[in-house]
């Protein structure tokens, strides 16, 4: 049974996770915190042992409520190759779903703790190694069951394709423009079609 701490706790990640991936660590207030929650400095620093420790539980659950999504998105193919198509599905869509959000998180959080949070920085590059190591896994199973090209080296692939779709996240949110995502999912397809697919 859930406790009435770890509750609180939730409500209070669930409630502040959104304004810090907005508005970035450094300019998330304790004030805003106290604000948003209707909880005093005291209530939060009874779960959160500081700022930071509540950013890195922010952050975590933002990852999670974008990412679950995905993988149940993928459980509509066992094949590999459907799964990398499935991947560019998704994301043709995630312009409206992230920004429900406050935006994406590995963006958001990424750039701004890159100037300001180092241990925060790198909860974001463990979030993108894992991202791209799960691309990796998919695209090796790919190669094992035949449906790829064993030539392929399937990490310098996965990096290369979370590099555009970041690259397209960054650009449909710098421009407010679908465009860029949905053009470089297109392309995207188009490499696993003439480059991955055997």
């Amino acid at each position: 049974m859930t406790t009435k701490a770890e509750l609180t706790s939730q409500y209070i990640i669930e409630t502040v996770a959104p304004i810090f991936n907005k508005n970035g660590y450094a300019a998330t207030s304790m004030q805003d915190i106290t604000k948003a929650t209707g909880l005093t400095k005291g209530a939060i620093y009874g779960n959160f042992k500081n700022k930071e420790e509540l950013a890195f539980a922010s952050f975590k659950f933002m990852v999670k409520s974008l990412m679950k999504p995905l993988s149940i998105h993928l459980e509509q193919s066992n094949s590999p190759i459907k799964k990398l198509y499935l991947i560019t599905d998704f994301y043709r869509n995630y312009y409206p779903f992230s920004k429900q959000l406050g935006g994406c998180p590995v963006l958001n959080i990424g750039v701004d703790a890159n100037n300001s949070n180092s241990n925060l920085l790198n909860k974001v590059r463990d979030t993108i190694q894992r991202i791209q190591d799960k691309l990796c896994s998919i695209i090796e199973k790919g190669i094992e069951a035949g449906e790829i090209s064993s030539e392929i080296n399937a990490m310098q692939y996965a990096k290369r394709i979370d590099t555009m779709i970041q690259g397209a996240i960054f650009m449909t949110y710098t421009m407010n423009d679908e465009f860029y995502m949905k053009d470089t999912m297109n392309h995207i397809d188009h490499i696993i079609t003439k480059e991955l697919k055997l």
